[in-house]
């Protein structure tokens, strides 16, 4: 079977399945199997697959097809240009938060410009995607970690090795800012805190409800409950005229600016993502 062939019917197979794109999903199962760039599958359509090669194709597309996220089957997702590592301990990184990290460093380079080494705190790390960026990206900052599981913690260490930033990321196990040294205070508090409301989670897609960490969905009730703890207690682990940025769900935009500006907080900016819905927040102290 040629590998247009295989691209055909495995499209074909996966759109049954409801699985989103499902062209693109063959093309990239394929690319990673043959060790080989995806645009370059156009180059050899004719090429046709060994049997060894067939039977290691049919149980990926078996696994996509049961709806396990690509990124799980091939190991690893790109981000802001790096190359992460991901498993079910990690919340996949999404498109969009690669627009906070872009705010989040441009900050910090700014901010290098009053404080040689402007410090970061990436609340609720997962597998590291907005530290590690944030580390690559402005290399005289120093950038902390916090998250509640360990396994998650495990994985973006893995992450901070691969990308070479380990030894410029603390890393800190525990749940919220009490696990931190007393008086230890960020020019910069970045976020992408769980905010899926408890009962909506049965409602999500099979990639994200049957793969994603539990702890990384579930925002409580109303799936604000984080963004209450931080707008109370992340004050006081902020330096003079330092930042908050957040990432946020569809629709939550005005509960959750309201949640900061009775807290004190100034909220300097309530911004959109790729698709012109509003995703993050940014504030700071008066």
């Amino acid at each position: 079977m040629t590998v247009l062939e295989v691209i055909q019917r495995s499209a074909e197979f996966l759109a049954k399945k409801g699985v989103e794109s499902p062209r693109l999903q063959i093309e990239l199962l394929l690319a990673h199997l043959l060790k080989i760039q995806r645009m370059q599958l156009y180059l050899n359509f004719e090429r046709v697959l060994t049997e060894a090669e067939l039977e290691k194709l049919r149980e990926l597309v078996k696994r996509r097809a049961q709806r396990e996220p690509l990124q799980h089957i091939v190991g690893s997702t790109n981000f802001c240009g790096l190359e992460f590592l991901v498993n079910r301990q990690v919340l996949i990184p999404r498109p969009e938060t690669e627009l906070l990290a872009e705010r989040a460093w441009k900050f910090l380079h700014d901010r290098g410009e009053v404080n040689a080494n402007p410090s970061a705190l990436d609340f609720g790390s997962g597998s590291g995607c907005l530290a590690i960026t944030l580390a690559v990206k402005c290399p005289a900052a120093k950038v902390y970690a916090l998250d509640i599981s360990a396994e998650a913690l495990a994985v973006a260490r893995e992450n901070a090795a691969k990308n070479k930033v380990l030894e410029r990321i603390e890393f800190h196990h525990g749940n919220g800012f009490s696990v931190l040294s007393a008086g230890g205070k960020f020019d910069l508090i970045v976020s992408n805190p769980p905010y899926i409301a408890t009962d909506e989670i049965a409602t999500l897609e099979a990639e994200v409800r049957d793969y994603d960490p539990k702890l990384a969905l579930d925002g409580g009730a109303d799936g604000l409950g984080f963004y209450r703890i931080l707008a109370q207690e992340a004050a006081g682990y902020l330096a003079a005229s330092g930042k908050i940025m957040l990432e946020f769900g569809e629709g939550q935009a005005d509960l959750i600016k309201e949640i900061f500006q009775k807290q004190k907080w100034i909220v300097e900016a309530v911004e959109p993502d790729y698709s012109q819905r509003l995703r993050f927040l940014i504030a700071r102290r008066a």
